[in-house]
């Protein structure tokens, strides 16, 4: 084993963090994901202790534990990625580790969410989604604590389009929209359930056939028709699964309702137009706009915010907030 020791006047904070004794827990019980590293106080440096993936006996994982929950168990920051995969299976971690920067909690919590949420796409039923619904809590509870946490997130959404990157992007991108256009007035019950419905909003796409998702020439008419199903099926799907919260059923239901009354599935007036129906749309549209889709390159951030400017049927002082959200 290496022995070398890092030097105290090497900033801890920035290249290495303490371990959460629940985190270390967690882990693997005899044969640690990454390096591991003990702090000795006597002469201010940290030292080594085991390897990646070397056997460690009973009494080595107690000794450990015991160091950890005094504060001296710190891991490297170049180790992030292993200790970020291993997180987002627990999301729930995130709450109790500190140590971990903004940044980095961001990421964890977008990878566990896209990973839950594309299990939930496969397999739409009700043990599945209590897992989801519990990880998206997860998200709120950090979030109504200090909501300009939510800042880390809106940097880090999806480049690719899939049904459940753009799911997760929806959720972040519209979660902000929502907090900035009800600040003062955030209530944590209807903060839960807007996420829900920013999240699963597109459910029904996961039962219209790939090979019309993935069309890159114009869709014929009954595919446009069967597109356009969605929306009822995405709601039909989650009443079927108990799902009764009108702010997550209308973002299914209304995301692609427009105020000029050109919308579909059935064609609203803006009048009849949810807030969260009308808030979702513009958070669709945008999201979609910039990634990566079959048939359509993304747009910058500017040129898609300039279209929705330029829409008769998207709700004008949403599309200026969310203007003043990703422009400032």
């Amino acid at each position: 084993m290496r022995n070398k020791a890092i030097e105290p006047n090497e900033d801890l904070h920035e290249e290495y963090y303490q371990v959460s004794p629940v985190i270390l827990e967690s882990f693997p019980k005899f044969r640690l994901p990454l390096d591991t590293f003990e702090f000795r106080e006597q002469v201010a440096q940290l030292i080594p202790l085991t390897q990646a993936g070397q056997r460690i006996s009973a009494e080595q994982r107690q000794m450990i534990l015991d160091k950890c929950a005094q504060g001296l168990i710190f891991v490297a920051r170049k180790d992030h990625p292993i200790y970020a995969e291993h997180i987002s299976k627990q999301l729930d971690l995130v709450l109790v580790d500190s140590s971990l920067k903004s940044s980095e909690i961001a990421l964890i919590i977008k990878q566990g969410l896209t990973d839950r949420f594309k299990a939930f796409l496969d397999q739409p039923v009700a043990p599945v989604l209590v897992h989801l619904q519990t990880d998206l809590l997860v998200l709120t509870e950090y979030l109504w604590h200090d909501p300009f946490r939510i800042k880390a997130f809106k940097k880090h959404l999806w480049e690719d389009h899939s049904l459940a990157n753009h799911g997760v992007n929806s959720l972040f991108i519209g979660l902000a929209l929502y907090m900035r256009l009800n600040e003062g007035d955030l209530r944590r019950k209807h903060l839960d359930e807007v996420a829900m419905g920013l999240l699963a909003h597109d459910l029904g796409m996961s039962k219209i056939p790939a090979f019309i998702r993935a069309k890159t020439m114009p869709l014929t008419r009954d595919e446009l028709e069967k597109i356009r199903e969605h929306c009822w099926i995405g709601g039909k799907m989650l009443h079927s699964l108990e799902v009764r919260s009108d702010l997550i059923l209308k973002q299914a239901l209304e995301h692609h309702e427009r105020l000029d009354g050109k919308g579909y599935p059935q064609k609203l007036p803006g009048k009849e137009i949810s807030m969260v129906g009308q808030l979702c749309a513009v958070v669709d549209s945008y999201c979609a706009m910039i990634t990566d889709r079959p048939y359509a390159e993304a747009l910058t951030s500017s040129s898609a915010l300039s279209a929705l400017s330029q829409s008769p049927g998207y709700n004008d002082k949403m599309v200026r907030a969310l203007m003043g959200m990703m422009m400032g």
